[in-house]
């Protein structure tokens, strides 16, 4: 049992290690990732994996809806980062396609999020106060905001 323990560490610190910097945490959820939430680093990822694969508490947690899991959840293949780097690079368009409730931003940002764009941009003009509540607002803020609205 040690062997493998010590296997399922060193495959998933390798797995890690090769993943894009930009990924802070790649274990989703589980009894594993609860156990390691909050901590940083290959060691924490890999050992909240290895846990989540050693007691199949994550495809529990899917099933049932505990252990942090959702089961109406989406795969999203980094979704989130995707429109946090896109609002990052296009902050200023963003805010005025946003106040305009239309835009190549707001279009870019549905097709991102496979939702409508003129939803999206409704809803964005709408709420335009709530995702720039202040002129120092930052793209991680209008980002989960953002991700909020789209989801309503």
């Amino acid at each position: 049992m040690k062997k493998i323990y010590l296997a399922s560490l060193l495959i998933g610190g390798a797995l890690l290690a090769a993943a894009p910097s930009y990924a802070v945490d790649s274990t989703g959820c589980g009894l594993g990732s609860m156990a390691w939430r909050g901590q940083s680093g290959i060691g924490p990822q890999a050992l909240a994996v290895t846990t989540n694969g050693i007691f199949s508490t994550q495809t529990f947690g899917i099933t049932f809806g505990t252990s942090g899991c959702d089961p109406n959840g989406r795969v999203s293949g980094g979704t989130g980062r995707m429109v946090l780097a896109f609002v990052e690079n296009n902050m200023e368009q963003f805010a005025m396609d946003a106040a305009a409730g239309h835009g190549e931003t707001i279009d870019t940002l549905a097709g991102i999020l496979n939702v409508d764009s003129e939803e999206l941009g409704a809803k964005t003009s709408a709420q335009f106060a709530y995702l720039f509540d202040n002129e120092n607002v930052d793209a991680v803020d209008v980002t989960l905001k953002l991700l909020n609205i789209a989801q309503a």
